[in-house]
């Protein structure tokens, strides 16, 4: 039996979806942060958010796969899709701003082409994908070059921490391809708990939870980032990849930019710099020529 093609207002739906779940992620975690140790708020992230995933897995009368090659990739997809670019992120958001954030993470699908055309060699490179390259990255320039100028430096690694976390997320949505035939919220749960296995411990030596006193704010940031943004957005992300595939689920960058820009604006009052301003556009401009043929794809099955 010939499985069911993805409807493709629903996959957009979700995109959106997933875009706005993420989008929202950089003010929780700006706002976690603050009061919460990166590794700690992180940790917390995983754990929380791999229970409810647990929690639903048993309610729906299922159970999690047991066989020890599964358990080996949950462990590499959750070191490339949360314990270290969640790690980083949370870290660079101790100085950078919830928007700036998000405009650097929108390179992921940038990175995501250049890993599958010239390591995988699974992606042709054409010129429109050529011209998304070269305009992503003079928007990486733009925003990372000049600020590092007037900063000497004091906001560049932090940037830079955000650009790296890009690459792991790009590299996570390849590698997600290898769950296809498991239930979206299996490899998502899966996961979740082996990053939270490895955070916990660093937590306990790094930062002694123990000594700190969150804000009832942070908590809340923290809640919202565990259940919306991660369990939630996991979810769906893991149902996209098998859908729309790695390169085509790494499109809702582009929509997450505006999302997550305003959001930070109007709930942290953070201003857009002309110069952040201009790498947005060529950020989004470059991520949207790499993306462009996502529809015709879809609408050909």
């Amino acid at each position: 039996m010939t499985p069911a093609r993805p409807n493709l207002t629903t996959e957009l739906l979700l995109l959106l979806a997933l875009a706005t779940c993420w989008g929202a992620s950089y003010t929780f975690i700006r706002i976690g942060v603050a009061t919460i140790p990166p590794i700690t708020l992180i940790a917390a992230r995983t754990l929380i958010a791999g229970l409810v995933l647990l929690a639903i897995i048993r309610w729906r009368g299922l159970n999690l796969p047991r066989d020890t090659a599964t358990w080996k990739r949950f462990l590499i997809q959750c070191c490339l899709n949360s314990v270290i670019p969640f790690t980083l992120i949370a870290w660079a958001e101790q100085t950078v701003d919830a928007g700036l954030a998000t405009i650097l993470n929108s390179t992921t699908p940038i990175f995501a082409f250049l890993i599958a055309a010239f390591l995988l060699r699974s992606e042709p490179l054409t010129g429109r994908k050529l011209f998304g390259v070269i305009a992503g990255m003079a928007g990486i320039c733009l925003i990372i070059g000049l600020d590092a100028l007037h900063g000497m430096g004091r906001q560049l690694l932090p940037q830079i921490a955000v650009v790296a976390a890009s690459i792991c997320y790009a590299s996570a949505a390849l590698f997600g391809r290898n769950f296809k035939g498991l239930d979206p919220m299996m490899p998502a749960a899966g996961s979740l708990l082996c990053g939270a296995a490895l955070l916990i411990p660093a937590s306990l030596i790094v930062e002694h939870p123990w000594q700190i006193a969150p804000s009832t704010a942070s908590i809340l940031a923290l809640l919202g980032l565990s259940v919306v943004s991660t369990a939630l957005a996991f979810s769906i992300y893991f149902r996209l990849i098998q859908t729309l595939g790695s390169v085509g689920t790494t499109a809702q960058a582009y929509l997450r930019v505006p999302i997550g820009v305003t959001i930070g604006v109007i709930f942290l009052g953070e201003p857009l710099s002309p110069t952040a301003a201009i790498g947005l556009v060529c950020v989004v401009a470059g991520v949207m020529a790499m993306t462009i043929a996502l529809r015709k794809r879809i609408a050909a099955g």
